[in-house]
C-alpha cells in the first residue's frame, strides 16, 4: 500500500496561554513579597516603567533644592566634629559594620583555638566540627574520617572526646544514645538506673512502657517514671540554639478591621509601588528622529508596562472579592473565634465572586489575612464539614480545636482514647468516628494515650 499526503481541514477550539496571560496568572498566586521583589525586576527590565513616587520627586524645585543644599551642608560639617574620619583606603567596608549572632561552628572553633589539643589533634577536631549534621552529631564512619584526616585512630578518638566535652553538651555524640550518655556522665549518672534506660530502653521510653522497664530491670515504677523525667529533660539535639535559619515572619496581605458593627477589607499595599508610564520615552515613540527599532522596541515595551500595570490591579481587586467572600461565609468565625469555623470549599466562594475555582486556589495561595482572631492563611478558612446531631455542619478546625481542649483538660494519668474522645464529641452534638478523631489527632500532633500517659 502506497503512502501519499493529503490536506485536510478541521475545526477545533484551543486555549492559547499568551505571555500576557501567564503573567496575569503568575500575579495571582504570588506572596506580596514576591509581588514586590517581581515588580522591582520589572522596573529594572522595562525602561518606561516609573514609580510614581520618584516621579513626583523629581518634579520638586525650589524649596526641595535648598533643603537638599541645607542637608549637604549639615553633613560636611557634622562629619568634621563628630564622625570618625577615613581614608578612602581605610574606610571599613559595609559588611564589616554589621553584627551577627555566633554560629555552632564559631563557638566550637573558639573552644578548639582554648582547649588542649595536640598538633596531631587539631586537624581532626577541625574535620569533626566542619562535618557535624544539623542535630549535632558527628555520624561519620571513624574508618573513614581517619582516613580523610590521615591520622591514627588513637588519634582521632582522642580528639572525638574532647570535643564531646564541649559546649552545647552533647555536641558532636554518634548518635542519640551516645548524646544521652554524655548527658549523663556529666550529671554523674554512671551506672544508675537512667544509663541503664538509655542502653537498652529507648524505645520503651518513647512509648511510656514504664511497667515493661520496671520488670526488666526489677525496679519500682515510681523509679522509673522519675529517671525517665530526667532522660526527658537532656536535649537530644545539641546544636538546636544555633541553628543558623532566620525566623520567618508573616507580613499579613489583607486587613480586616471592624468598623461600625461591620468588617471591612484592606489591602496591604505598603511594598507595591504605585506604578506609571515614563512620558519621556512615550514622547520618544511619536518623535520623528527616532528609528523604526527604536521605535517598535518602545511599543513593544510599553504594551508590556500597561499589561503589568493592568495586571497588578486585578489581582489587588481579585484578592480584594475573594476576602470579602471569604468574610461574609465566616462572619461568626471574625465575630466569636475558632468554634464558630464554618465548613468551606473553593466552589462556594467561586460561585460567590463569579470566578473559576482554579482562581480562588491561587488567589489564597502564600497569602494571610490578619483578623480580630489573630492571623492566618487565607486556606485555613476554607474546611471539610462535619455533621451535628442537629442537622447542621461543622468546620474540620473546629473539631480540631475541641479534640485540642479535651486532650488538654484530661486526667494525665488516665489519658483518654480516641473512642473516649470520639464518645466525648458525640455527646457534645459532633457525629465523628473513632478514626476520624485518630486522623485529626496526628495531623494536629498529639500523641496517642498511651505516650500521654504520666506515672506521677
Amino acid at each position: 500500500m502506497g503512502l501519499e499526503l493529503k490536506q485536510h481541514l478541521k475545526m477545533a477550539q484551543q486555549l492559547v496561554m499568551t505571555p500576557q496571560l501567564q503573567q496575569a496568572i503568575k500575579l495571582l498566586q504570588l506572596s506580596r513579597q514576591e509581588l514586590s521583589e517581581y515588580i522591582a525586576d520589572e522596573l529594572e527590565a522595562n525602561p518606561l516603567l516609573e514609580v510614581e513616587a520618584e516621579k513626583a520627586a523629581d518634579t520638586g524645585a525650589g524649596e526641595d533644592e535648598q533643603l537638599k543644599t541645607r542637608w549637604e551642608s549639615y553633613l560636611e560639617t557634622y562629619g568634621q566634629d563628630n564622625v570618625p574620619y577615613y581614608d578612602e583606603d581605610d574606610k571599613p567596608s559595609f559588611e564589616a559594620t554589621l553584627s551577627r549572632s555566633e554560629g555552632l561552628v564559631d563557638h566550637l572553633l573558639w573552644q578548639l583555638r582554648m582547649g588542649d589539643f595536640s598538633e596531631a589533634e587539631i586537624p581532626a577536631g577541625l574535620f569533626i566540627i566542619g562535618n557535624l549534621d544539623h542535630n549535632g552529631y558527628f555520624s561519620m564512619s571513624l574508618t573513614e574520617a581517619c582516613a580523610a584526616v590521615d591520622v591514627e585512630p588513637e588519634v582521632f578518638a582522642a580528639a572525638l572526646n574532647k570535643v564531646q566535652a564541649f559546649d552545647p553538651v552533647g555536641i558532636a555524640a554518634r548518635d542519640l544514645r551516645d548524646c544521652l550518655f554524655i548527658q549523663a556522665r556529666l550529671l554523674d549518672l554512671d551506672d544508675t538506673l537512667v544509663w541503664y534506660i538509655i542502653e537498652n530502653h529507648l524505645e520503651d521510653l518513647q512509648t511510656k512502657n514504664y511497667d515493661k522497664i520496671a520488670r526488666d530491670l526489677d525496679a519500682d515504677v515510681d523509679d522509673v517514671a522519675w529517671a525517665a523525667e530526667i532522660i526527658c529533660n537532656m536535649e537530644p539535639r545539641p546544636a538546636r540554639d544555633y541553628l543558623d535559619e532566620p525566623p520567618q515572619y508573616v507580613v499579613p496581605d489583607v486587613y480586616v478591621v471592624k468598623i461600625d458593627d461591620e468588617f471591612r477589607v484592606v489591602l496591604n499595599e505598603e511594598d507595591i509601588p504605585a506604578l506609571n508610564v515614563n512620558r519621556d520615552y512615550k514622547k520618544m515613540m511619536g518623535a520623528s528622529a527616532t528609528s523604526k527599532m527604536a521605535r517598535d522596541y518602545l511599543i513593544e515595551r510599553l504594551k508590556s508596562a500597561q499589561w503589568l500595570m493592568k495586571s497588578i490591579q486585578q489581582r489587588q481587586n481579585t484578592l480584594c472579592r475573594v476576602t470579602e467572600s471569604i468574610v461574609k461565609f465566616q462572619h461568626e468565625f471574625f465575630e466569636q473565634g475558632i468554634a464558630q469555623l464554618k465548613p468551606l470549599v473553593l466552589r462556594d466562594v467561586a460561585d460567590d465572586v463569579g470566578m473559576h475555582e482554579s482562581t480562588i486556589s491561587r488567589v489564597t495561595s502564600n497569602k494571610y489575612m490578619h483578623t480580630p482572631q489573630g492571623t492566618f492563611e487565607l486556606k485555613y478558612f476554607f474546611n471539610s464539614g462535619i455533621s451535628k446531631s442537629d442537622g447542621s455542619f461543622v468546620a474540620s478546625q473546629s473539631v480540631k480545636s475541641e479534640i485540642e481542649v479535651i486532650v488538654k483538660n484530661e486526667d494525665s494519668k488516665r489519658p483518654l482514647s480516641d473512642q473516649a474522645i470520639a464518645e466525648e464529641l458525640n455527646r457534645r452534638g459532633l457525629n465523628i468516628a473513632r478514626r476520624t478523631v485518630a486522623k485529626y489527632r496526628e495531623l494536629m500532633g498529639i500523641l496517642p494515650s498511651s505516650q500521654r500517659k504520666k506515672h506521677y
